[in-house]
């Protein structure tokens, strides 16, 4: 499993790959937290369940990145480890993070949310699974 950044004008690409669908929705998500800070300095203290359902699984990646932007800013909270489920277009998944603490966290910038850009979850000819977007800061 591991996560990337690509670039996208002024923007930026996160994408996950991993050995399983879900693991590559749970090494987006790393990397959308990398997009605002080092995920290593981020504990994993406090659990949010989240579902989503949608018709497939590009806007199943998009929804669930979006609800991880909307329990941050509600929470106040960054994220560094995640669990996911999918089943028959229904994500359930856990996320596990800390309080945002500028002077532990040296945030970047934030994330306003998962876009359609760039969009795609695909099972690539050598067995992993990407799921990428571009998110907006």
């Amino acid at each position: 499993m591991r996560w990337e950044h690509f670039p996208h004008e002024a923007d930026m690409g996160i994408r996950g790959i991993g050995n399983s669908r879900e693991e590559a929705f749970e090494q987006a998500a790393l990397a959308m937290t990398a997009v605002i800070t080092d995920p290593a300095q981020v504990g994993a203290t406090e659990k949010v369940e989240i579902t989503r359902e949608a018709p497939d699984d590009e806007l199943l990646l998009v929804d669930w990145l979006n609800a991880l932007v909307y329990e941050m800013a509600m929470r106040k909270l960054l994220f560094s480890r995640f669990e996911v489920h999918v089943k028959d277009h229904v994500l359930t998944a856990r996320a596990w993070g800390e309080p945002m603490d500028t002077a532990k966290h040296h945030m970047a910038v934030e994330v306003k949310g998962a876009t359609y850009t760039a969009l795609r979850v695909a099972q690539e000819s050598n067995g992993e699974w990407v799921a990428q977007c571009v998110v907006d800061v």
